[in-house]
């Protein structure tokens, strides 16, 4: 997906901010569309449907807690970005965030170069295939829907939790390639660091589990493959 085909909406009541941010993005060829509080943010999500929101936390009226929990709450939504951007010492909890559906949280004061640099890692989440929102890729015997996050094979419905329906469908966008492990953290777990190779494993397991061992190679010392 090209820059310029990806839509960021910014939200915070600081208008030199959300100046400063947009700019900065523009300048790298995001389409960049701005919010000055919580409600407005919602409205404007609703409205253009952007891949990547950045939340600031403290904002008049509506502030980004409830604004994160109406978007996650909008189906249209629910694989948007969210990032949270909150002010050192603000009585904010990590795990608040996440509770309500952020994806990740930026503290501020931060360079806006750095910021961007944030931003791009964070938009590396975005799946690699540019399937259009509401086609189903088909696998072998499987069904993938994208939006519904539903699995259908042999006419029944498989119930994957979110990573592992985010591993399958990163492994079906291109079956018979390998991908390499590092590239599997990387586009379905981004910068979340305290994820190990591990994890992978575990949930390739998983996988094995409910849709056929056979159907996942493993590559020693390099990745896995889908083989439908």
């Amino acid at each position: 997906m090209k820059n310029t085909d990806i839509k960021i909406l910014l939200a915070d009541d600081e208008q030199d901010i959300l100046e400063i941010i947009g700019y900065n993005l523009e300048q790298e060829g995001y389409k960049v569309y701005t919010a000055s509080n919580g409600k407005e943010a919602v409205e404007k999500a609703k409205e253009v449907l952007p891949h990547l929101i950045v939340l600031d936390v403290m904002m008049p009226g509506m502030d980004g807690m409830e604004a994160c929990e109406h978007i996650r709450n909008t189906p249209n939504l629910k694989e948007t970005i969210i990032t949270f951007l909150t002010a050192r010492g603000e009585d904010y909890s990590q795990v608040a965030g996440f509770d309500v559906g952020a994806d990740d949280y930026i503290t501020k004061p931060i360079k806006p170069k750095v910021l961007v640099s944030k931003i791009k890692a964070l938009l590396r989440r975005l799946k690699t295939t540019d399937v259009v929102q509401g086609d189903i890729l088909v696998v072998g015997d499987v069904e993938i829907n994208r939006d519904e996050y539903k699995i259908i094979r042999k006419g029944e419905e498989l119930s994957l939790p979110r990573k592992e329906f985010e591993l399958f469908y990163l492994l079906a966008s291109q079956p018979g390639k390998v991908f390499k492990r590092e590239e599997i953290l990387d586009k379905v777990w981004g910068n979340e660091v305290v994820v190990g190779g591990r994890t992978i494993d575990v949930h390739i397991r998983k996988l094995r589990e409910k849709i056929g061992d056979d159907c996942f190679k493993t590559i020693k010392g390099v990745g896995y493959k889908l083989d439908m």
